[in-house]
Formats: structure tokens, sequence, C-alpha cells
């Protein structure tokens, strides 16, 4: 009699809040079926991130991200991985207006693509929100930092934590998420002695990027640590691979090989039985 193979167990949003303090948590983002695929078995968390506008379809921002790009780019990625937490950007103006139209929109995402949960931006004045969504079953990561779907306020892509008043209104910003029950908190681009001290006083776990090893956890987007993407490359991004030059020499190859009639080979053309 053969033994049936146990179903592996997904990482699940308990998980990861009950590991406050514990072996840093992996996280990157992915947007696709083959991504996560090869993800998968690495990272703790999968966030489908509202950064796909930028990354994959060439935006300037995130601001034109649509429920329905997040949606098709969630389903992949569920679909695509086996046992990490998958979590999902909340894009711009889906949540902001009011709890309710909050709710709406994250329960659509969460029946639609079969995530985890959602992740949104913002602290002091989301708070309301967030405790409204982790009420009605809901699971919240929330953002606070440099908040890339506020730059328009901020003056762009800036860090944060300089001054005694950007250090309390991230304190703040936060504290409040945290308690209205988010179960992780993004701290982006920040100096490193305010995300350690953030770290230490909340009880949501922070996921980092640009805020130090101090965190519980680290997110960067995969196409900057693989070297996909090069537009612009952020400080506290390191690049462990460049696959553009790969992906590069490796199409050159391809186009030579057709030119001369390399490719197709004898091995790849079928024959007559």
């Amino acid at each position: 009699m053969s033994k049936v193979s146990e179903r592996i167990k997904r990482t699940s949003v308990p998980d990861i809040f009950k590991n406050k303090g514990g072996v840093p948590l992996v996280c990157l983002t992915a947007y696709t079926y083959p991504m996560a695929k090869i993800l998968d078995k690495h990272v703790d968390i999968l966030l489908v991130g509202d950064s796909v506008g930028v990354v994959l379809y060439g935006m300037e921002n995130t601001h034109n991200v649509t429920l329905e790009m997040i949606m098709g780019h969630g389903k992949a990625v569920v679909k695509g991985s086996e046992q990490a937490c998958v979590i999902c950007d909340m894009p711009f103006a889906s949540y902001q207006e009011s709890p309710e139209l909050a709710f709406r929109n994250a329960a659509k995402v969460i029946a639609e693509t079969g995530c985890a949960g959602i992740k949104i931006e913002g602290g002091v004045e989301m708070a309301e929100t967030v405790e409204f969504l982790v009420k009605r079953g809901i699971p919240v990561m929330g953002h606070v930092g440099l908040k890339p779907q506020s730059i328009n306020t901020v003056g762009g892509y800036k860090s944060q934590g300089h001054s005694e008043d950007e250090v309390l209104a991230i304190q703040r910003d936060a504290q409040s998420i945290s308690e209205a029950g988010a179960f992780s908190v993004v701290l982006e681009c920040m100096v490193e002695e305010v995300a350690a001290e953030v770290t230490k006083n909340i009880t949501a776990v922070t996921i980092g990027i640009g805020a130090s090893a101090r965190c519980d956890g680290q997110v960067l987007v995969t196409e900057d640590m693989l070297g996909i993407f090069t537009d612009f490359q952020p400080k506290f991004v390191k690049q462990y691979i460049d696959l553009q030059k790969q992906i590069d020499e490796a199409t050159q190859l391809y186009a030579s090989e057709v030119k001369d009639r390399i490719f197709p080979s004898r091995k790849h053309v079928y024959q007559k039985k």
C-alpha cells in the first residue's frame, strides 16, 4: 500500500504573528505564476505588491494600479505557491474613502485570489479602517514610513525619521496600526534606530525595506534583487545576481542562431514516423 504524501501546510497569518522576535521572516514580491513557484520554498511571505505597476507595466508610480490588476496577479501567485503566506496590496483609492469601501474591496480581493490577507498604507488616519477590517475577518498588514501611494504629499521618495517630528509621526503611525489589530507592519525607508525602536515597541511583526536588519523580517522587490528591473535602484536594494545581463546574452545567442539557421536543429524538429 503506497503512502499518501502529506499536503504541504501553507504559512498562515497567525504563524507570522507568532514569529515576533524570532528568526527573521523572509518576504519577496511576486506577480506571476512561474516566479511564485520559484520563490515559494525560500520565503515565508509572498507580497503581491502594487509595485507591479512600475515593475511589469512601466508606470511612473503605483497610482494607476487597479483592483483588477492586483486580483489577476494575486490569483496567479496563490496558484503558483504552496507554502508561503500570500498577501495582496490594496491599490491607491481602493480603501482610503471609508472603512466600508475598504471592507468591500478587501473581501473581494481575498475571495477572488485566495490570499491570506491584504496590505494597506497609512498610519493614524487608517487605524479605524484597520480595526474595522480585522473585526470582520480581514487580516491586515500595515505600511508606514515612506508610503509610495502618498509620494505626492511628501515630495517624492525620501527616507524618513531624520527629524523629531518625523520620528514621532512614524512611532504614532506604527503604534496605532498595531493597536488596531494589524498582524504586521511594513517599515519602509527609515533611519535604522527608528525602525529598531518601533520594532521593539509594537506587538505587530515588522517587515523592513530600507529599515535595517533590526526588524522582524525583510522584503525586497524580487526584480530589483535579481537585477531584472534596473530603471532605478534605491539605496536599500542589494542585487544578488545580474539576470538582465544573462537574459540579454541568451537572447543575443538565440537571435544569432536563428539568423544562421543553427536553431532549430534536428533534435528540435519533428520527423515523420
